[in-house]
């Protein structure tokens, strides 16, 4: 059963302007380690952070908080598989809102889908919640 959607667009000019303007002060607020790791290796670092900012966006919406209630940005951290296809992962308050909207004797699990085309990222965001075998 789907528990949550939640999308969001972003401008990657907009993104790299704040990156500019702000620099390690943005990213350290919103970005684990990870996450800037990867960016910065990047050939399109402001594209790999909007669409992580984007995705960040969209699983709060899916999680049905926006960043309120306690969430961190850093609660939600995005990452690739070896195949490149990225995936979602939640910590503190955004784990605890995710266990608390599961239905018992279920799993969840967060699908994400990330685009981009100049000046635009995108990210989608559907929460999952399947029986326990």
């Amino acid at each position: 059963m789907i528990l949550g959607v939640g999308t969001d667009l972003a401008n990657i000019d907009r993104i790299k302007g704040v990156l500019e303007r702000h620099g390690d002060r943005f990213r350290n607020r919103v970005f684990t380690d990870l996450e800037q790791t990867k960016a910065e290796q990047r050939k399109d670092v402001a594209g790999t952070y909007a669409k992580r900012w984007a995705a960040k966006e969209a699983c709060s919406k899916a999680l049905g908080t926006g960043l309120r209630m306690g969430i961190s940005w850093k609660d939600m951290a995005v990452s690739n598989l070896a195949t490149g296809q990225p995936v979602m992962q939640v910590t503190g308050w955004a784990a605890e809102r995710l266990t608390a909207m599961t239905p018992a004797g279920h799993t969840a699990t967060i699908h994400l889908s990330l685009t981009d085309d100049h000046p635009w990222a995108q990210a989608f965001v559907v929460i999952e919640a399947n029986p326990i075998a």
